[in-house]
Parts: C-alpha cells; sequence; structure tokens
C-alpha cells in the first residue's frame, strides 16, 4: 500500500530536510513495508545531500502542528526542502541572515508561517528577490484573523503570497511552491499531475459518503 499524506493516496515519497523529531510518513510507510532500519538510515543520507529548493520557516515550534503539512506535501511530491525556526521578533538579525543568504544557497521559494502580529512573511519578502508565501497560523484569541490581516496586507512593492489560515493554507502553500518550480523542473509538474489524479479517484472510489472503505 502507498503512503497517505494529507489525505492523499501517494505513490511515491521522499524526505525533506526537518529538523522535527517525529517520524515522518515516509519513514512509516518504509517501516510498515518491512524495510531494515539500515537502509532507510541510507535513503537519509542521500536524500540529505539533495539540495534544498524550499525553504519552509517558522515563528515558533508551535507551528510546526500546521506547517508540517507543507513539510509532509512538499515530500510528497519529491522536492527537497530545509525547516527553520526564525522569528521576526525574538531572532530578527538570524531571520535577515536567512533571508539574505536564500537565494545564494540554492532556494528558490520560502514559505513562512507566522501567527498573531505575523511579521516573518513581510520581513523575509523584503529581504530577499525569491517568492514568499505566507500562511497564517491560528490563533487562539482571533481564530487566524489577526494573523491574515497581518501577512495579506502588504504595502505595494513588497508581495507576499498569502494563502488560507491552518492546514490547507500549510499545504496550499506547498503546491503553489511546487507550482512555482514546476516550470523549470518538469518532473515537479508531473508530480503534481499525479497530485491531482490521486485527489480525483479519492473522490471517485467513494462518491456515497454514507459508506466506508
Amino acid at each position: 500500500p502507498a503512503p497517505i499524506i494529507n489525505g492523499v493516496s501517494w505513490p511515491f515519497s521522499r524526505f525533506s530536510d526537518c529538523e522535527s523529531q517525529e517520524v515522518s510518513a515516509a519513514d512509516r510507510y518504509r517501516q510498515s513495508a518491512g524495510i531494515s532500519s539500515l537502509y532507510s538510515r541510507a535513503i537519509h543520507i542521500l536524500e540529505a545531500t539533495l539540495q534544498p529548493l524550499v525553504g519552509i520557516i517558522m515563528g515558533s515550534s508551535s507551528d510546526w502542528g500546521t506547517m508540517s503539512h507543507a513539510s509532509d506535501t512538499l515530500e510528497g511530491l519529491g522536492i527537497p526542502a530545509e525547516v527553520r525556526i526564525v522569528s521576526a521578533h525574538r531572532t530578527p538579525d538570524a531571520l535577515i541572515e536567512y533571508a539574505d543568504s536564500a537565494e545564494s544557497r540554492g532556494l528558490e521559494v520560502i514559505i513562512a508561517g507566522a501567527g498573531g502580529a505575523a511579521h516573518l512573511a513581510g520581513v523575509t519578502a523584503a529581504k530577499t528577490l525569491l517568492p514568499v508565501l505566507g500562511v497564517p497560523m491560528e490563533s487562539p484569541s482571533l481564530k487566524g484573523l489577526d494573523s491574515l490581516l497581518s501577512i495579506v496586507q502588504m504595502p505595494a512593492g513588497v508581495p507576499v503570497g498569502t494563502l488560507a489560515i491552518g492546514r490547507a493554507g500549510a499545504v496550499n502553500a506547498a503546491l503553489f511552491a511546487a507550482a512555482i518550480l514546476a516550470k523549470k523542473y518538469p518532473q515537479y509538474r508531473d508530480a503534481i499531475q499525479r497530485y491531482r489524479e490521486a485527489q480525483v479517484k479519492k473522490i471517485l472510489d467513494q462518491p456515497d459518503p454514507r459508506t466506508t472503505s
């Protein structure tokens, strides 16, 4: 059986360069398929050498519960990514350094998730010419509306592509990043096509919600 990532059955999977301690969907699939831990570690080492094309950043480790969906989606598409925590307010110098060096390090798209005042995406966009996609976190006080308005209301001249609040935004940010890369990398266009086909199949295979597979 293929792994399930964000509700879609994937016929393939790759690792992202991620600092999470959680077992990835690809790891679980390999374990269930009986692939040895030694072989799995070898795959980790091999794929860690891939140049990340997408940078996933967030202001706090608490945002990982949402931003992991962006990482998982990119992983399923086979797009190498890196994951970092950099706060616009608590570590502004680190953020500036990250944004300044992003293009020279080979990144081509940045996905920034933040909540509340949510300056992360805007500051990043101000310091790099790369496309920046903002994902508003759902906040306890205003349910993410504050995050959404903070990210989407950028002044003319410093654009941030703003997605939906929460999980949907994280998934779509990854798909948007893939679409940006697809013109240059045909294999990612093919991956997006397979993703769309898997979505269609999921609906057509169970059109009646009263039945269970």
